[in-house]
């Protein structure tokens, strides 16, 4: 049995500890408030994840160190730093694999298919805080300083997940209220479930071949927000979503007084235009096939019905 330690018990953390726990491996959950899953091979702990020497020694022995953390999205510039800092340094001294939950952001606006071998080019605010993450891990591993790898994904489906869909529109189009959206309806996006996630986290951090490269979660075939917004009501025998666009100048508008909603004008651009994602490197190497859309939406619906976990 292997010590595993995720900081963050949010929709990914909280997936990959249970996935862990439920393989027979000991979890370490780490968290400032002490939170994570009820499972009796999870320790959860709390502790501030910024506090280097601290995260360092709850990271003794163990075999890999998971970055599932999610700072409030408005202070990502601000929280950031000394959190990817801390991890790097609690890996280097303990010598565990670091295996960082990251996303699309550090590619920036771009036309065609995502893969990884895209550079990191990213313009806005959050995308250079992502990709500066894992520039300063991937130099890190190359001097050898540690051991690391970053797993991708797309917006999230799933128990408790929070993103433009699953906080904005589903609630509202199940509850057959009329829904506004700042986006193309018809632009194909891809939508990666947390389990999935989860799955790929725990195969990165076993397989010592999978270091010192980003992943792509294996993710199903895009659809519009049209089409799984119409496919979700249909699962929960809604009537049929009203969906319209919303001005981006509207957006705007919002965000002078939200800071959340303020945050959005960064990422339009993955909404307004296709957002596609190549996640065929990571299903070859892992054998990780993405679970069936229904499934993610099925798990997402049960969240707000008292079903989820």
């Amino acid at each position: 049995m292997s010590v595993h330690v995720i900081v963050g018990a949010g929709p990914v953390g909280s997936a990959t500890a249970r996935l862990l726990a439920d393989q027979g491996e000991q979890v370490r959950v780490v968290t400032r408030r002490g939170t994570g899953p009820d499972h009796p091979a999870v320790e959860r702990v709390a502790a501030d994840a910024t506090d280097a020497s601290a995260l360092a020694r709850l990271c003794a022995g163990a075999t890999a160190l998971y970055n599932c953390a999610g700072p409030p999205y408005h202070r990502w510039p601000v929280d950031w730093p000394p959190l990817a800092a801390a991890f790097l340094e609690a890996a280097r001294a303990g010598g565990a694999v670091l295996v960082t939950a990251g996303n699309l952001y550090g590619y920036g606006p771009m036309t065609g298919t995502m893969t990884e071998r895209h550079p990191l080019l990213a313009t806005g605010t959050k995308g250079r805080v992502r990709a500066r993450i894992w520039a300063d891990a991937l130099a890190a591993h190359e001097a050898g300083h540690v051991r690391t790898a970053e797993v991708r994904s797309s917006d999230y489906l799933g128990a408790g997940t929070q993103s433009l869909l699953t906080m904005a529109v589903l609630p509202k189009a199940l509850a057959g209220a009329r829904v506004s959206v700042p986006a193309n309806l018809d632009a194909p996006h891809s939508w990666t479930y947390v389990g999935d996630v989860a799955r790929t986290l725990s195969a990165v951090a076993a397989d010592e071949s999978a270091w010192g490269r980003a992943w792509h979660v294996p993710t199903a075939a895009p659809l519009s927000i049209r089409d799984i917004t119409t496919r979700a009501c249909a699962l929960a025998d809604a009537p049929p979503p009203r969906l319209s666009t919303m001005p981006a100048a509207m957006l705007w508008l919002g965000g002078l007084s939200n800071p959340i909603v303020r945050e959005l004008r960064e990422t339009q651009y993955q909404f307004r235009k296709p957002f596609v994602v190549d996640s065929s490197a990571a299903t070859e190497a892992f054998g990780i096939q993405p679970a069936p859309l229904d499934v993610a939406l099925e798990e997402t619906i049960a969240t707000w019905s008292g079903g989820g976990r």
